[in-house]
């Protein structure tokens, strides 16, 4: 093999394996960053990583915030309307977060309770992030069809009327 020929060979080696090397890289950085949209539904059914961070999207609960008095504690729950799943929260809450308003918890689920780590409010009474509204409309579609399919499974099924052939006047084809 000619020498250049042979050195070329060895870079086009080197870089498609530093592209590998730099593919793998990016794809681990970006999978540790990444964190799903999930809603109360959801984690009540246990559709929701149990070891890993993710976002809890839905609507502060009214009457549910309890501030620890003396601490930047706060308890609260969120709702889809379908579901409720507790929030813990220790640090200050931004300016907009309040009972009936939409919410978006990042953090990670610890016995049964979100622990947040961030928490993000609304920016007026009418808006609601497109990914949690949508994520809630979700949520309630599956909640609409799951309790449509418990009812239809639970009533007696009523048998149709039997088809009856026709009857043959003629006796045959004509």
């Amino acid at each position: 093999m000619n020498p250049t020929r042979k050195r070329r060979l060895w870079l086009a080696l080197f870089l498609l394996l530093a592209a590998a090397v730099a593919g793998t890289l990016i794809t681990l950085a970006l999978q540790e960053n990444l964190s799903y949209l999930h809603t109360p539904s959801e984690a009540v059914r246990g559709e929701v990583p149990q070891d890993a961070a993710f976002r809890l999207g839905g609507v502060v609960r009214e009457g549910s915030v309890v501030r620890t008095p003396g601490t930047l504690e706060v308890r609260f729950a969120v709702t889809d309307r379908v579901a409720d799943y507790p929030v813990f929260y220790s640090g200050i809450l931004p300016d907009l977060f309040r009972e009936g308003q939409s919410v978006l918890a990042r953090g990670r689920l610890n016995d049964g309770v979100f622990v947040a780590e961030e928490v993000l409010a609304k920016h007026d009474e009418t808006y609601m992030p497109k990914e949690v509204a949508d994520a809630i409309a979700a949520s309630q579609a599956k909640h609409q069809q799951e309790s449509a399919a418990g009812e239809a499974a639970s009533e007696p099924v009523q048998p149709e009327a039997p088809v009856r052939a026709p009857e043959n006047s003629g006796g045959g084809m004509q």
